[in-house]
């Protein structure tokens, strides 16, 4: 930045009848002068709040804020889009691990574009799309203020309901795939609740590598569509949790397709107890969720003759530990499978007016919905 020399000047002399004008003309020079250089303001927003923890079709509501001042390092977003996560619906419930100070905008992933810059900023430019990375809480709102080193710059030819929501549920499917078995072409993984999106992106994930995927899901109505669509993106088998109430589970496997070495638990109870049933000798099972809320039963045997590992992978933790650069080139190659059409799961985009609705729908009140995603 260019330096500012400021040379003081000798007053000239002004007749005392004109003084009071050219005090006048000076108050009014230095107003605008200071106005030209304040602060960049933020415009109103519109969010989405909870002053207290509870269900959150009752504790959620819609407000608006006045204006932010931004800082010189601070980033003033416009939200695009924001979906509404499991864990969303926990925090706001007061749940989850994390309870945010109240009260508090809800959302914690999601894409906007850049609409204001501090005066320090030099990395991004308005128009820019970004995305929080690691994610940060108050993404439910129109516009968004936070320091320059939240936002990470996207692509903007990824579609923004995949842009919003490639954090939390993909980038736990890459990971937990990288980081607990080396796994090669040719190998296999099972998991339960193949359904969810973390299960879909592991399908998928897994079938670029050359891997094997093995997958359970509920017994439910219209199980057999559900097969066909797993199928379609990658699943090599599809079993229902009655189907493999079988003695021994690893007579089902195809010929081509070995023990798996790893395993994914999302479900807890009996849908664990089956992801174990599969793995081979010194195998591991990753729990990263538990949707029946019934714990893990494990056999003696499974530890003594079978060597078995059970591990845990919680996403927000590994983001937190000074992972940040790691965690944005894994979204990059994310973003950049979606674009080419090689990660794909189902979603709803609901316009932001219809947020009470999305959220209904979000908590299972129609039955089974596609993840819905706020559309600003």
């Amino acid at each position: 930045m260019a330096s500012v020399r400021l040379v003081a000047l000798k007053a000239p002399y002004v007749p005392s009848s004109l003084r009071n004008l050219s005090n006048f003309l000076l108050l009014r020079t230095h107003a605008f002068t200071v106005r030209d250089f304040s602060t960049a303001m933020s415009p109103p927003s519109t969010a989405v709040i909870y002053d207290q923890y509870g269900p959150p079709d009752s504790v959620t509501r819609i407000v608006e804020f006045s204006p932010v001042e931004l800082k010189e390092t601070d980033v003033c977003v416009k939200m695009l889009a924001a979906p509404i996560n499991p864990s969303d619906i926990n925090r706001i419930e007061g749940v989850y691990p994390v309870r945010p100070q109240l009260p508090s905008v809800g959302g914690y992933e999601g894409v906007g574009e850049v609409h204001s810059l501090g005066s320090s900023v030099k990395d991004f430019s308005p128009g820019d799309w970004v995305i929080p990375s690691p994610p940060t809480s108050g993404t439910w709102q129109t516009y968004v203020v936070k320091d320059q080193s939240v936002w990470h710059k996207i692509d903007k030819g990824t579609p923004i309901e995949y842009a919003a929501s490639i954090t939390v549920n993909p980038l736990t499917a890459l990971k937990m795939l990288e980081d607990f078995a080396s796994l090669k072409a040719g190998d296999a993984i099972v998991q339960n609740g193949a359904t969810s999106i973390v299960g879909q992106c592991i399908i998928q994930l897994a079938r670029n590598q050359g891997i094997h995927s093995i997958n359970i899901i509920r017994d439910r109505a219209g199980s057999d569509e559900v097969k066909e669509k797993l199928t379609k993106l990658g699943a090599n088998q599809v079993f229902t949790e009655s189907q493999l109430e079988v003695k021994n589970v690893k007579a089902l496997l195809a010929d081509d397709i070995p023990e798996p070495a790893l395993g994914f638990n999302c479900v807890g109870g009996n849908a664990a107890s089956l992801v174990l049933k599969f793995l081979r000798q010194g195998g591991t099972m990753v729990t990263y969720g538990g949707m029946s809320k019934k714990p893990i039963t494990v056999s003696t045997s499974s530890f003594i003759f079978k060597d078995l590992s059970l591990r845990g992978f919680w996403l927000q933790q590994w983001m937190t530990s000074d992972k940040a650069k790691e965690c944005r080139k894994m979204i990059d190659y994310l973003l950049s499978l979606v674009r080419e059409g090689k990660l794909t799961y189902e979603m709803e985009l609901t316009p932001f007016s219809d947020f009470h609705a999305a959220m209904d729908k979000a908590l299972g009140k129609l039955g089974s919905q596609p993840k819905q995603v706020i559309k600003f």
